[in-house]
This record gives C-alpha cells, sequence and structure tokens, in this order.
C-alpha cells in the first residue's frame, strides 16, 4: 500500500483536513466510533496510529468499524513518528513496516479482523474493573459537583424563548447524525429551540438547521456555526478562566459567559431546564461508561446528578434510529398511488366510453402478459 500521509494528534481536527486517498497518521489511545465514523467518511486509504487502538481497558467500537469499511490499521507505531514524517511525504506500508524512500522507519502491528475480535473479548472480559473505578470515582466527585444541581450555577436571559417551549440539545455523539434525520419530522412540525453543544451546532447545520444557541467551550465547532447561531454561551471554568471567549471576540462575536463545573452538555441540559423547557429532546449525548470512558473520563458525577434533576422532562433520542428507521418500505409509494387513483377509476368507469376504453385496455394487458 503506497500513499501520501496527513498527521494529527487530535482525530477530530484532522479529519476535516484529509483528502481521499490519503493514509491518516494520528496518536489515539482507544480509537472510538466517532473518530472511526469520521475516518470512514475522510476516504481514508489506511491509518496509522501511534498508540493502541484497543489497549483492553473497555471495547470501544472505533477499530472494528475501520475493518468492516476495509481500512487497514498499523497500530502502536510509537509517537516518534510524528518527528520523522511530514504531511504529504509519500510512504508505503509493508507488513506493518512504514517505509519512506525505499527506508523502513518505523514498524508497527497490523489489526486484522481477527486481531480486533481478540481484543475486545479481552476488553470485554476487564470492562469489569473499569465499571469498579469508574463507580468510585463517580461517588467521590458526586459530593464535591452537588452544587451544580442545586441552583449553584446562574444562568442570563436569552434572547431565545425557552420556557414553555420544547428543547432539542444535539451533542456531536454516537450515531447523532442517524438519530437526528430520525426525529425529522419532529423538528419540522414541533419546532423546539434548537442547542448545538461545540461541534453539534455542526451537526444541526448540516442537517439543514440554523441552531438558535451554541454552547460549550467553543474548541470543536466551526466559524460558520458561530457566525449562524442566534447567540453564543461559552462555557467557562468554575474560577471564571474562559478560553472560548477569546474564540468568539476574534470573530467579532458577543456571547454569554457560564462559569461551571461538569461537561457542556451538562451545562446545556440544566440550562434548558432551569430556564422553563417543558421537554428536553437530546441526541448524541453521553450517557454511558462506554461514552465517558471515550472521551478520557474517570467519574460520570455532574452528568449523573444532571440527568437526576432533569429526568422528569428529558427525552434521550440516543439509539432512535437502531428502532426505528422512519423510511417508507418501496412498496408504499405504489400503494399510495393506488389508492388515490382508485376514486378516479371507479368513477370514470362509470362513464360509457371510458369504461370501454377502460375494458379494452385491460383485455389488452391480459393477452400482453398471457394470463
Amino acid at each position: 500500500m503506497r500513499g501520501s500521509v496527513r498527521l494529527g494528534r487530535k482525530t477530530k481536527d484532522l479529519v476535516a483536513a484529509l483528502a481521499p486517498g490519503e493514509i491518516a497518521v494520528i496518536a489515539h489511545e482507544d480509537l472510538d466510533e466517532l473518530a472511526a465514523r469520521g475516518l470512514i467518511g475522510a476516504k481514508v486509504q489506511a491509518v496509522i496510529n501511534a498508540r493502541r487502538s484497543i489497549s483492553g481497558r473497555y471495547p470501544n467500537p472505533g477499530p472494528l468499524l475501520l475493518a468492516q469499511a476495509s481500512i487497514p490499521i498499523v497500530d502502536a507505531v510509537g509517537d516518534e513518528l510524528f518527528e520523522l514524517l511530514h504531511d504529504g511525504d509519500v510512504v508505503e506500508i509493508v507488513d506493518g513496516r512504514i517505509v519512506r524512500d525505499e527506508t523502513p522507519i518505523a514498524k508497527g502491528e497490523v489489526l486484522t479482523k481477527n486481531a480486533i475480535d481478540e481484543l475486545m473479548r479481552q476488553a470485554k472480559a476487564n470492562v469489569v474493573k473499569e465499571i469498579e473505578r469508574f463507580v468510585e470515582n463517580t461517588i467521590e466527585y458526586a459530593e464535591r459537583e452537588k452544587e451544580l444541581v442545586l441552583g449553584a450555577v446562574s444562568f442570563p436571559l436569552l434572547k431565545t424563548r425557552i420556557e414553555d417551549r420544547p428543547v432539542l440539545i444535539v451533542v456531536r455523539g454516537r450515531g447523532y447524525k442517524d438519530d437526528l434525520a430520525a426525529i425529522g419530522s419532529y423538528i419540522e412540525e414541533i419546532k423546539p429551540a434548537l442547542i448545538g453543544v461545540d461541534g453539534g451546532a455542526d451537526a444541526l447545520m448540516e442537517a439543514g438547521y440554523r441552531p438558535d444557541i451554541v454552547i460549550g467551550d467553543m474548541d470543536s465547532v466551526s466559524d460558520r456555526a458561530l457566525r449562524a447561531a442566534v447567540e453564543l454561551v461559552v462555557h467557562a471554568y468554575p474560577d471564571g478562566r474562559a478560553p472560548g471567549l477569546e474564540r468568539i471576540e476574534r470573530l467579532g462575536l458577543g456571547a454569554h459567559v457560564v462559569p461551571s463545573i461538569g461537561t457542556s452538555e451538562d451545562v446545556a441540559l440544566l440550562m434548558a431546564y432551569e430556564l422553563g423547557a417543558n421537554v428536553i429532546v437530546a441526541v448524541g449525548t453521553h450517557s454511558n461508561i462506554v461514552d465517558f470512558l471515550e472521551k478520557g473520563r474517570a467519574g460520570m458525577a455532574s452528568t449523573f446528578l444532571v440527568r437526576l434533576k432533569v429526568g422528569s422532562i428529558l427525552v434521550d433520542a440516543k439509539g432512535l434510529s437502531q428502532v426505528y428507521k422512519g423510511r417508507p418500505r418501496g412498496k408504499y409509494p405504489m400503494l399510495v398511488l393506488l389508492a388515490a387513483l382508485a376514486p378516479t377509476l371507479v368513477v370514470a368507469s362509470l362513464s360509457e366510453p371510458v369504461g370501454r376504453w377502460i375494458r379494452m385496455f385491460v383485455l389488452y394487458l391480459r393477452l400482453s402478459l398471457n394470463f
């Protein structure tokens, strides 16, 4: 296999720069589903990972998705590859060796489907230990973060009306595209307030919707989505530091600032609740241990507490597309057409000239089709 490389230590940033047919060089321990789907969507020829794509901590699905898309993975090559290669360098991959100008410069392990299956089996066996650690951390942090749901966070008065209105919160998490598509008719009919959490704003734009509010630390949302939103809310550190505000100001835009512990999606859910939403529909949010391990979090105290508070009005659309596709079957359009034609044919048949023509046409069909 031969091709030019493009390097990126942050896979989500690299995906946006990749051209079809390039070889992606990443440094992504435990390659997650979202990153894998991004690489597949970029139509890369192969993936070279400086780290272990499956460390064994938990069964992360990214490598399996790449294998199913017939994209080879060369694994655990080492971080020094980022010093040896530059964007545009042409390399060959031969049995796990990375060769440039006929000189081997690094070597890794080719992750075959069988190898991935075995690593996933081991990871599933190990996940019980990971859950135990995760639960302990969640309990420990819950005591520190309880003020998040006890009213310690103050939210600004927004131009977008939230009170007594349905709200849709979109996070760019697992399955967000399919789930967002599955509730398209709900969005069109109910017209909820649309909130994008960082890159979730781009997800809304890709689906054809303008976000009313973008909230987050502004590290993974496009300038286009920021400019399109009605208003912006920067999630700041509890001490008031707001690195994301600098970017907003450079774009010449204004924003509200909300200092708070927890994740940006926690803050988005809590904001919608505190400002009076009558129902909150969540797409792509992180709500289980695999989601949080993929994000590199050791616990989910803030998310647990927030969902405990907002749960009475929260509808989680995660995985909805796997349950209900919402697409008509192939025979449905024909049935609808026949149903629409039936009254017309009945009325027309009452006319003797038209009835005679119909009978001749039916006879012609019977003769032509031999029945």
